[in-house]
């Protein structure tokens, strides 16, 4: 079982092992929207390179991968404020973040909010709230899981970029692992992403004989996002149960059962 280190909207955690059933062999392993990283994890491989546009996420990698006794300590620091303090430490830290972007701030917040939903408005500002009948994870738990996926991460190399920049050095022994902002979640997630230009992409992927798995819209209860990608780019298209939508859990109190594609080309 994975343990989150991050908590990312969109984890893909229910279907890591699936993925994994399914990954190629290969040299070096990509993934260009990292979030959550439960695949980097599931798969735990010697080589990675890893991107996000959102630079505080990529800060917070880099110093789980390379700071974890210093971050753990930064968490213990915030956590003890707010159990002593009360909620309004959480929306101290909630604005120091939103002036400077700190990683640590926002692994405190991810682990404070209203059911671990991160979530960022149009100017790019963390504005969930505190989730009042919580205490946020230990720091000795949390302590614990940092330095578990310290340990898994040695490997890779993260990078705040483009997704097309973070993969323009794979070549045809590696494996690309693609998580998307999906194409009825726009306001969802953070970031935006253009339909046509990642098709491109990924047709870019098969001239350059690179390996890709694809997760994107699946369907979510009785309703079918599925995105309709030309089938020329292709190989396997198939559903991976991913369990309750936790939107829907939250946002309107219904419980839907959710099945993401995952698109491979080989």
């Amino acid at each position: 079982m994975i343990h989150p280190v991050i908590k990312w909207s969109g984890s893909k955690r229910p279907q890591a092992e699936l993925i994994k059933k399914y990954a190629p062999d290969f040299d070096c392993y990509y993934e260009p929207f990292i979030g959550g990283g439960s695949i980097l994890y599931a798969l735990s491989p010697k080589k990675a390179v890893c991107g996000d546009i959102c630079k505080p996420l990529i800060q917070l990698w880099n110093e789980i991968k390379d700071n974890p006794i210093e971050l753990s300590k930064a968490y213990r620091s915030r956590w003890n404020r707010l159990q002593n303090e009360g909620h309004a430490v959480y929306y101290e830290i909630r604005d120091h973040f939103n002036r400077t972007q700190s990683p640590e701030d926002l692994l405190f917040l991810s682990r404070t909010c209203v059911n671990g939903l991160i979530r960022f408005n149009s100017k790019g500002e963390f504005n969930n709230a505190f989730h009042h009948t919580r205490p946020g994870i230990h720091p000795d738990t949390l302590e614990t899981i940092i330095n578990d996926w310290s340990l898994h991460i040695k490997g890779a190399r993260f990078l705040a970029e483009d997704y097309r920049i973070t993969t323009e050095s794979a070549t045809q022994r590696d494996f690309v692992y693609l998580d998307p902002p999906y194409f009825h979640t726009a306001g969802m997630y953070y970031g935006a992403i253009n339909y046509r230009e990642l098709l491109d992409y990924l047709y870019d992927l098969n001239r350059r004989g690179i390996k890709f798995m694809l997760s994107y819209d699946g369907k979510s209860g009785d309703i079918d996002h599925t995105v309709e990608i030309p089938e020329d780019i292709y190989k396997r298209h198939i559903y991976a149960d991913t369990g309750l939508s936790p939107f829907k859990k939250v946002m309107d109190k219904d419980k839907q059962q959710v099945y993401e594609s995952l698109y491979m080309n080989y």
